[in-house]
């Protein structure tokens, strides 16, 4: 199978992270893939897929002329499957594949039209009500199928952009468990030196670049709280600079955290980070799945998170966190106050999540299913080409002249 994946870059983000792990998979499922992306990015995964030889292009110009480059690839690759991550990358996968017979499946890998998302600041509601609009009819009118890489995503598309259910298939999104590592003394020790805090200092961890959906306001204000009971906790925060940076370091600044919170930046050694912590913080607004969470599951952080839908489906079913509601720095202060006093329960938490993690989030289970799934798109669409061929084909046979009286 020839597969073209267009996708809006190889930055730093969740789903540039689980393409580049999936790719070993396809690979040696004999599909021939060609990573194509609108633009580059500094910081993100595209030296991982180099390593692996993968075919990448980047196409020039902005939207015409991304769609026009993307049409001729079409052309010239004749590939058997378009497959499209990112609102930019869906719009121009499909109305660059409109009319060339090539079916087009979009992964849904986020929940952008909730209500809560008219809260942002930095919104622009003219664009946004464009977007959607965008997003909307070429989803329901160029789209051969969809990926949702939880329940919680699909339910939102097709409550948002009215989307069938039956044209949805819900693939979890995968980390790949060798690159993470396992968790254990030494290498909790060793990274803590380098960090230079000391090994008996409750540590925290978020991870999440600085926007409005991830929250991290609430979590400074918690950490304020905290001050009072516990001193001596530190929460690091790794991600990249965003539309919150100022936000979050002005609010810093105000709640006079110091040293108690540090702003890592975007950061390779994740997961060494998530070893040497004690438990793993996610207060976000609204989520898709949230594979930094994934992550702490699999090296056996106990998890405190928004109680929204996405961490519902994650951490509440598998019992593996705490909820708390959203946007309340109270709540969030006490659930981690909890965590901190209780080693059993932090233990409990984390064994449980390694588990879930190991059952239902290891890349090879999202593989294999992913390909099974390309397998039936492709499958399914020659089945249609073929009854419409037959169809055409009895059409113009058929005796379509005047009938006359004898």
């Amino acid at each position: 199978m020839k597969l073209l994946y267009l996708i809006n870059s190889l930055g730093a983000g969740g789903a540039e992270r689980s393409l580049v792990e999936l790719l070993p998979h396809y690979q040696s499922s004999g599909i021939d893939i060609s990573l194509v992306c609108l633009e580059p990015r500094r910081v993100g995964v595209e030296a991982d897929a180099r390593l692996l030889g993968t075919d990448l292009v980047y196409l020039s110009g902005a939207l015409p002329g991304w769609i026009a480059s993307f049409r001729r690839l079409i052309s010239r690759r004749h590939p058997d499957l378009i497959h499209t991550t990112l609102f930019d990358a869906h719009l121009v996968g499909r109305l660059g594949a409109m009319g060339t017979e090539v079916p087009v499946l979009s992964s849904l890998v986020s929940t952008p039209y909730v209500p809560s998302r008219k809260k942002d600041r930095n919104l622009n509601q003219t664009a946004f009500r464009l977007v959607k609009a965008l997003d909307g009819w070429t989803a329901r009118h160029l789209t051969s199928r969809f990926h949702a890489i939880s329940h919680t995503v699909r339910d939102a598309y097709v409550a948002s952009l009215g989307l069938p259910p039956e044209r949805i298939t819900v693939i979890e999104r995968g980390r790949d468990p060798q690159r993470l590592g396992q968790p254990d003394e030494t290498r909790r020790q060793r990274v803590r030196r380098a960090l230079g805090i000391d090994p008996a200092i409750p540590l925290l961890i978020n991870v999440g670049r600085h926007e409005y959906p991830k929250g991290q306001p609430v979590l400074l204000r918690a950490m304020a709280i905290l001050r009072e009971r516990h001193a001596d906790a530190v929460l690091l925060i790794a991600g990249r600079d965003g539309h919150m940076t100022r936000e979050l370091e002005r609010l810093h600044q105000e709640l006079r955290l110091g040293g108690r919170v540090r702003f890592l930046g975007h950061r390779t050694d994740v997961p060494d980070l998530l070893a040497a912590s004690d438990l793993f913080v996610f207060p976000s607004l609204y989520e898709g799945l949230g594979g930094a969470v994934l992550e702490a599951m699999a090296l056996e952080l106990p998890i405190v998170a928004s109680d929204i839908p996405a961490m519902r489906e994650v951490v509440g079913s598998a019992g593996c966190g705490l909820l708390v509601e959203p946007e309340d720095p109270a709540a969030l202060a006490t659930a981690i106050e909890r965590l901190i006093t209780y080693a059993e329960l932090r233990r409990i938490l984390g064994v449980r999540g390694g588990h879930r993690f190991r059952e239902r989030y290891a890349i090879d289970r999202c593989a294999r299913r992913m390909v099974d799934l390309y397998g039936e798109v492709v499958e399914e669409h020659d089945a249609r080409q073929r009854s419409w061929r037959r169809r055409k084909a009895a059409t113009a046979g058929a005796d379509t002249s005047p009938i006359r009286p004898a």
